[in-house]
């Protein structure tokens, strides 16, 4: 039964942007505590919680505190003591959580956040790019993908089903572009109050601080006895994770009509080029395919809908027909080459498929990516198939204004 105060009757197709399709999930999840520290774009995820809560449709507590690192620290207090735990945060917000997010994944914390991709200073900037989703790599959370509102409302609903399962006990960010999906209106159909609800179920304790029948303490120091055994427990965790996220997907699909996959394709099986992009892209990609489809020419794309753990295994082989991949990453690569590219090339390098491996940094800081530029990275990539070899470096940047920029020569 659902656990607020008042049920809120919601029509069959609502128009959310992100940020309130994020604050739906929330009040419907029946949240104990959101601690939360607004920024551009994730205060809208924010505030509509904070109106739920204020007009009486939550019963759990909504607390402003003075920083981001505040923020995820008092998620994970509420969550040590045995309560369903959230927040939102963008950017630099995420950048000063770091140390907390470390934290949280360390102890088994299974809070859920809500990340507005954006674009981290210098030069500041509010925009969307994945710089924030980039950051939080290795910080132990299993990270998921949304394109579109009713995505991330979704995926929002799914991150606690997730993370709370006894087989998996971490963290889990549901990322959407800033902007492109944070703030653009769209149609979204959501569950009932009582449907969703039941759906994540309630909250079940595991260690909590206030059982006082069972002491517990957490975050102690292990130093060199015991600190190699936890962070290994804890990565083979992670690696375990996808057969509970592929069981909580199907389960969702089964009361929504949505069906989510760990991995996102079109048109991949026969095609000789494919892109692998993540968020609002690749919806931009696909239209993109199917242009170029008309046109005869052999072409598909890729999203890992779960970007974290990486699924090595299966990129390769979904990857294992295409004689081209290029790999774009939305974020400064750092004087590297991208995550997306490190992902797919560890995947593919100690198979039989040698595709020829591409990486595109491309719409940094919000910079546009739009049909034309997808269709000139997709036929620069055919022609270099024709070729049988790259046209000189393994990465360009698309969309920069200036001398073009590629890096990591490949030239015999």
């Amino acid at each position: 039964m659902f656990r607020n105060k008042r049920s809120m009757e919601l029509n069959t197709v609502e128009v959310w942007d992100g940020n309130v399709a994020n604050g739906q999930a929330l009040r419907q999840a029946g949240v104990d505590v959101v601690a939360a520290y607004p920024i551009t774009p994730s205060t809208g995820t924010v505030e509509a919680y904070a109106a739920h809560h204020a007009n009486g449709y939550v019963d759990g507590e909504f607390v402003m505190v003075e920083s981001e690192h505040a923020a995820m620290s008092g998620c994970i207090g509420a969550s040590a003591a045995g309560a369903r735990a959230a927040t939102a945060t963008s950017s630099q917000g995420l950048a000063l959580m770091v140390e907390t997010l470390y934290q949280a994944s360390g102890m088994r914390m299974p809070i859920v956040l809500c990340m507005i991709n954006r674009a981290l200073a210098a030069p500041l900037n509010v925009n969307g790019d994945h710089s924030d989703m980039y950051l939080a790599n290795q910080c132990g959370w299993i990270s998921i993908d949304a394109c579109t509102p009713e995505e991330s409302y979704d995926l929002v609903l799914c991150a606690f089903r997730i993370g709370e399962h006894k087989n998996v006990r971490l963290p889990v960010i549901v990322n959407q572009d800033g902007f492109l999906t944070s703030h653009k209106a769209q149609n979204v159909r959501p569950l009932s109050d009582e449907v969703a609800y039941n759906f994540v179920g309630d909250y079940q304790e595991v260690n909590s601080l206030l059982n006082f029948d069972k002491p517990v303490t957490h975050g102690v120091q292990t130093e060199s006895d015991w600190h190699f055994e936890h962070k290994a427990r804890q990565h083979d965790t992670m690696m375990k994770a996808p057969k509970v996220i592929e069981e909580v997907f199907e389960e969702y699909a089964k009361i929504s009509g949505r069906k989510y996959n760990m991995i996102e394709t079109h048109m991949v099986e026969d095609a000789d080029v494919v892109i692998v992009c993540l968020g609002t892209t690749y919806q931009t990609t696909q239209m993109t395919v199917d242009k170029l489809r008309a046109e005869g020419k052999k072409v598909g794309c890729m999203m890992p809908r779960v970007f974290r753990p990486t699924q090595l295994e299966s990129f390769a082989k979904i990857l294992k027909n295409a004689k081209a991949v290029v790999c774009m990453d939305r974020s400064a690569p750092g004087g590297q080459t991208g995550l997306l590219y490190n992902d797919v090339a560890a995947a593919l390098f100690n198979t039989s498929s040698r595709p020829l491996l591409s990486n595109v940094i491309y719409g940094l800081g919000g910079r546009d990516i739009n049909i034309e530029n997808l269709t000139s990275v997709f036929n620069h990539a055919l022609d270099e198939v024709a070729n049988g070899k790259l046209n000189g470096a393994i990465q360009r940047f698309v969309g920069v204004r200036g001398p073009e920029l590629k890096y990591y020569s490949v030239e015999e």
